[in-house]
């Protein structure tokens, strides 16, 4: 090998190797109620940090031994605190990031592994700062006459898209149009009124769920979901309640926090823990939880009886577990289990509007028939009754008498407003339940 091989050999072999740890492959940026979030998609885990900088307003990312693979333009940044993005190559292996901010914002950021849908990636999420504006004297003052506040919470969402089904049917979709057609069901009905927890594609952490409700005042919860199975045969719908276990971790954490003793009872009540002592406050919570439980179990089974007129059940009775989005000790809530989304069949039924029709169905009535029998104080169904006629789709194991005592109804009115000449029902058979 001559001299001057050997040195070029020498000089290629000391020359470093410029080498990325991630590429930036793609950006997406939506918003939500309460912050906007902006998504770096990259090809491999990343260490960044991030800083604020004011006069003007910026929120500066640098992204470690990374690259950028994409571009920032195209991004809608209506309605967002950010008026523009821009990128460079710093310290030649790095990249910064820059959002020049018309407003001031609270930054959060935090990676997330790989899953069955996306890369790895870097979320930024924005919190507004929102004005404290005090409360008008209606909102002080207790609303008499009013709608029933039922909070429907579509599970999931934005970067956790639930369960995967087959033809990438995501539960994070599914229950959102659930969810939305079921709030259209209530807010037909001059009784009802439904809240939407979750009104778009965007993730909320399950206390965050909870604390909406809790903050439109809802005399109900309900969170909908699809389940998955590794086997694909798995079938049916469920319905879950809290369990006692669950409920007594529960009570334990908000005796703890002072925060929460606060005002711990926000629903459509107004009990305050805050100066109680610990034996009153357990008490007073105690009281609370086993009523709230005990409402969460009658209404599942009036939900689950419906809900088993559209799908097969799952489970026939109401289930008991430690779900973190049940565990609101004054707020009643279900958990609903609509179908196994891993089930090829049961996956295209819930993507079907159809069914989804019939299943937002089934579920506000099951609602309905529960408050029909139990009107809270102060409401528009508590001072004039139900005056309207109600369907109510015979389910197994009914009777005349029970569905009778069920809408506070004789059995002699039921039959003669569906003309019957019998007491005997069979599953399926929809039955008109008199004004009262």
């Amino acid at each position: 090998m001559t001299l001057l091989k050997s040195a070029a050999i020498a000089v290629l072999w000391l020359m470093p190797i410029q080498l990325w740890a991630a590429d930036i492959e793609s950006v997406r940026l939506w918003r939500a109620p309460d912050k906007t979030r902006l998504v770096l998609d990259l090809s491999s885990t990343v260490e960044h940090n991030i800083f604020s900088l004011q006069n003007p307003n910026r929120l500066v990312i640098d992204v470690i031994d990374s690259r950028v693979k994409t571009t920032f333009e195209g991004l809608d940044f209506r309605n967002t605190p950010i008026d523009g993005i821009r990128a460079a190559v710093r310290d030649k292996t790095n990249v910064r990031v820059v959002l020049d901010l018309g407003s001031t914002v609270s930054p959060k950021s935090f990676t997330l592994s790989a899953n069955e849908q996306y890369s790895d990636r870097l979320v930024i999420d924005l919190f507004d700062n929102k004005r404290v504006i005090s409360r008008t004297l209606d909102e002080v003052v207790e609303k008499k006459d009013r709608r029933i506040i039922i909070a429907i919470d579509a599970g999931h969402g934005g970067e956790d898209p639930g369960a995967l089904g087959p033809r990438k049917v995501r539960e994070k979709v599914v229950v959102l149009q659930l969810a939305k057609k079921i709030k259209a069901l209530l807010d037909s009905n001059p009784n009802f009124q439904g809240e939407l927890v979750r009104s778009g594609d965007y993730y909320l952490a399950h206390r965050k769920r909870t604390q909406i409700a809790r903050d439109k005042q809802a005399d109900f919860f309900i969170s909908i979901h699809a389940d998955a199975f590794t086997d694909p045969a798995a079938y049916g719908a469920s319905v879950y309640a809290l369990s006692n276990k669950g409920a007594t971790s529960e009570a334990a954490r908000y005796l703890a926090d002072k925060e929460n003793r606060a005002d711990l009872i926000g629903g459509a009540s107004s009990l305050s823990l805050d100066g109680k002592d610990e034996l009153l406050a357990g008490v007073l919570l105690d009281l609370s939880q086993t009523a709230t439980l005990s409402s969460s179990l009658d209404a599942g089974t009036f939900v689950l009886k419906n809900m088993g007129t559209v799908a097969r059940l799952h489970k026939k009775k109401v289930e008991q577990a430690g779900f973190l989005v049940l565990k609101s000790p004054d707020i009643p809530s279900l958990l609903l289990e609509t179908g196994f989304i891993s089930n090829p069949k049961e996956a295209r039924q819930l993507s079907s509007s159809s069914y989804q029709n019939k299943m937002a169905r089934a579920i506000f009535q099951g609602i309905e028939q529960y408050f029909s029998a139990n009107p809270p104080a102060g409401t528009l169904l508590a001072k004039n009754g139900n005056n309207s006629e109600r369907v109510y789709v015979v389910a197994p194991g009914d009777t005349l008498s029970e569905i009778a005592v069920r809408f506070n109804v004789s059995m002699r009115k039921i039959k003669s407003y569906n003309k019957m000449s019998s007491s005997k029902i069979r599953v399926g058979k929809k039955i008109k339940i008199p004004p009262r």
